[in-house]
């Protein structure tokens, strides 16, 4: 079926959403009869494009995630079949994978879509304040707190909570959250009586929560409750030809004065790298290069690619955390150490680069 257009006579028009298509049907009449603008809105809400038809090289294949790999639409087609169902999702990637977009797609092709989304990093937060955070906490509950507060959860009523690195959550509060799975309800903390919330949760980790299980750091009836969906996303290095198409949208994107393209020796090099940040870093990447050409050609010497030349005893694992001291150090050495400063540079709150920094083990003087 192709997309339509109805024009009926000039005036204002009237646009219907395919959300799940990512087209626009366009009803153009300043009065269209309430029979055919009903018969329209059912074309608008069935309609689908041909499998692999409407999209140009490069184009979002969902909600902003980039690339046409059969990898990559496997794991997508999958997102589009569990959103509509009301269930636990678990996404399971490397970091960098996009993750958080895929959680914000499914949310928007569930039946919350016109609900909030409200997105929680559980390894931002302390083990002391995990439990206030999700929870929320009542007046009087320990020092500090001065007045009622709502949680994550709460504050996601009717809609979808994101939970970023599931795997950090402390023990105590997975088995919170296994009660609210179960019961669909909360208590603050400092609360007696349990408060009914209904909010979907998605979740994400880049951790393997089976090893975890065993080794007795992650609830293996909370894992049995979360993989009731579960989505793999492939890792940047396993999509092939996506890698060009991202870094010519991450190119696009910098709306530079000149056009830039990249040399058939710098596209054989992203080609042939292991990206243990993916996408993530390789956004890094091609804005750093663009920042050095001072032609309209990104060559070799523009690329800043660790571990491409030489090989490397170090783990997935161990790069990942590598290349994330690299990116604070960076930011801390650019901002004259200036932490408040370090943390707007890198997108992320004071609290959370602090416990980074003392996650990953580097070594800073407090500004």
């Amino acid at each position: 079926r192709e997309e339509m257009v109805v024009v009926a006579g000039k005036g204002g028009s009237s646009e219907m959403s395919l959300p799940a298509a990512g087209g626009r049907l366009t009803l153009e009449a300043p009065e269209l009869d309430p029979a055919l603008r009903t018969l329209f809105a059912l074309a608008a809400k069935d309609f689908r494009p041909p499998r692999g038809t409407g999209r140009r090289p490069g184009d979002a294949v969902m909600g902003g995630i980039i690339g046409e790999s059969p990898a990559l639409e496997k794991a997508l087609e999958r997102v589009a079949r569990l959103a509509s169902a009301d269930i636990p999702i678990l996404i399971k990637g490397e970091t960098g994978t996009g993750k958080e977009l895929v959680a914000r797609r499914i949310h928007a092709l569930s039946p919350r879509a016109q609900e909030s989304f409200v997105p929680f990093d559980c390894a931002s937060v302390t083990e002391s304040l995990i439990a206030s955070e999700l929870f929320g906490h009542v007046r009087g509950a320990f020092t500090g707190a001065d007045r009622d507060r709502i949680g994550i959860l709460e504050a996601a009523r009717g809609g979808t909570v994101f939970l970023d690195e599931i795997g950090d959550l402390p023990k105590p509060a997975q088995a919170k959250l296994l009660r609210f799975l179960q019961e669909k309800e909360i208590r603050r903390v400092g609360e007696s009586l349990p408060r009914s919330v209904d909010a979907r949760v998605v979740a994400a980790t880049h951790r393997d929560l089976e090893r975890m299980v065993a080794a007795g750091e992650f609830r293996q009836d909370l894992l049995f409750r979360l993989r009731v969906g579960a989505v793999e996303l492939p890792p940047l290095r396993d999509r092939g030809d996506d890698i060009e198409l991202l870094a010519e949208h991450f190119l696009r994107r910098l709306h530079l004065p000149r056009p830039l393209r990249f040399s058939r020796a710098a596209r054989t090099k992203l080609l042939g790298y292991s990206w243990p940040g993916n996408v993530r870093e390789l956004q890094n990447i091609v804005q750093a290069a663009a920042v050095l050409t001072e032609g309209e050609i990104i060559d070799l010497e523009h690329l800043d690619l660790p571990y491409a030349s030489e090989p490397s005893s170090m783990g997935y694992h161990e790069k990942v955390e590598d290349y994330r001291r690299r990116l604070i150090l960076e930011a801390l050495a650019a901002t004259d150490r200036n932490r408040s400063a370090a943390a707007r540079r890198l997108g992320m709150s004071r609290q959370n680069l602090s416990y980074l920094i003392r996650k990953l083990g580097i070594d800073v003087e407090d500004d």
